[in-house]
């Protein structure tokens, strides 16, 4: 029998075996390939979830859902993990209300200014006679004093919280800055409900004199003078006073106390969203306050000569009295309570 191959051929050979084998593999179908690339990546993740079952997106997406899963830890909510309606918070108080309320806190102080530059402060038209009436008691202006004083405290410690990291931060920079608000978030929390307990107290000392009375009318119809010319005969406070009590001090100070306080004690079963929404409420509802009262601070200081009296000393000299409250003065002339 012949020899098919000679022995010179065998190296011949072995190339042409591994070459036809290679092209063999080149020939596969690539879904195939895939196909046991797509298997080996499932055994992965089948592996690590059996390993960290924890570390995927049915569990997390169970996580985000806002239900309310099993925990040791006792309290409202402490079996929700994570709350995303909290990214809605974020995005309202770090966007509306902090843009719009820095503006306001800007334009509002802005037209005062530029209000007093054109008009200037209202002076009396006659001359001081130097007799001095009671206008506040002690009594009222402590209430009034603790009042304003803690308001102010609250204004700038919350202005800081609010927009601290906006306008403080670049010019204390970040160490300094955390100093600053944690301290500020402690004479926050501690005034916040002495502050309330003030506003009532201002509520119930002046609510008799700031009822409507037949003069609000024409105040308001004359502008509070603005329009004619002269001050409009008022009781012991007009309209556009009454007008701060009610709106200012009554319906918003009580908004920025309520939610202050739902936010100071916690542990009283708030949710989270309780929290959130009295967060915005105590924003928007102390920015709308603070931009009010710059215009009574202005009014009470450089806005009429003579105002700032009222409240320092408690006496008003008579020349004041009767220009910027007429009726207050008759009545207190005729020996009546004042009170209008």
């Amino acid at each position: 029998m012949k020899t098919i191959f000679r022995r010179d051929k065998w190296p011949l050979l072995l190339v042409l075996v591994f070459w036809l084998l290679a092209l063999l593999v080149a020939a596969t179908p690539v879904h195939a390939q895939r196909a046991a690339h797509t298997e080996s990546s499932a055994e992965a993740q089948a592996e690590r979830q059996a390993e960290r079952p924890g570390n995927n997106a049915p569990v997390w997406r169970a996580v985000r859902s806002g239900e309310a899963h099993f925990t040791t830890v006792r309290g409202p909510e402490t079996g929700v993990l994570i709350q995303s309606e909290g990214n809605t918070w974020r995005q309202l108080r770090n966007g509306p209300v902090t843009v719009w309320g820095g503006w306001l806190l800007i334009l509002v102080p802005a037209a005062i200014l530029l209000f007093w530059l054109v008009k200037g402060t209202i002076r009396l038209h006659a001359a001081r006679t130097g007799r001095k009436i009671t206008r506040f008691s002690g009594f009222e202006r402590f209430v009034h004093w603790g009042t304003a004083i803690s308001f102010v405290l609250l204004a700038l410690t919350g202005f800081a919280i609010l927009f601290g990291k906006h306008v403080l931060a670049p010019l204390f920079g970040g160490d300094l800055l955390a100093l600053l608000l944690s301290a500020g978030k402690l004479v926050h929390n501690y005034i916040g409900p002495l502050f309330g307990v003030f506003l009532l107290m201002m509520f119930f000392t002046f609510v008799r004199d700031n009822l409507w009375h037949p003069s609000d009318a024409t105040w308001i119809r004359r502008g509070g003078g603005l329009l004619g010319g002269d001050h409009v005969p008022s009781g012991r406070f007009n309209f556009g006073e009454k007008s701060w009590f009610w709106f200012g001090v009554t319906l918003l100070g009580l908004a920025v106390s309520i939610s202050g306080l739902v936010m100071d004690f916690p542990n009283f079963g708030q949710g989270r969203a309780d929290m959130q929404i009295a967060n915005i409420v105590h924003a928007v509802g102390a920015t709308l306050l603070l931009a009010l009262a710059f215009g009574h601070i202005y009014m009470g200081t450089l806005g009429a000569e003579g105002a700032f009296e009222a409240m320092s000393t408690g006496e008003v000299d008579e020349t004041w009295a009767k220009e910027h409250h007429a009726l207050w003065y008759e009545e207190v002339k005729a020996g009546k309570s004042g009170r209008g």
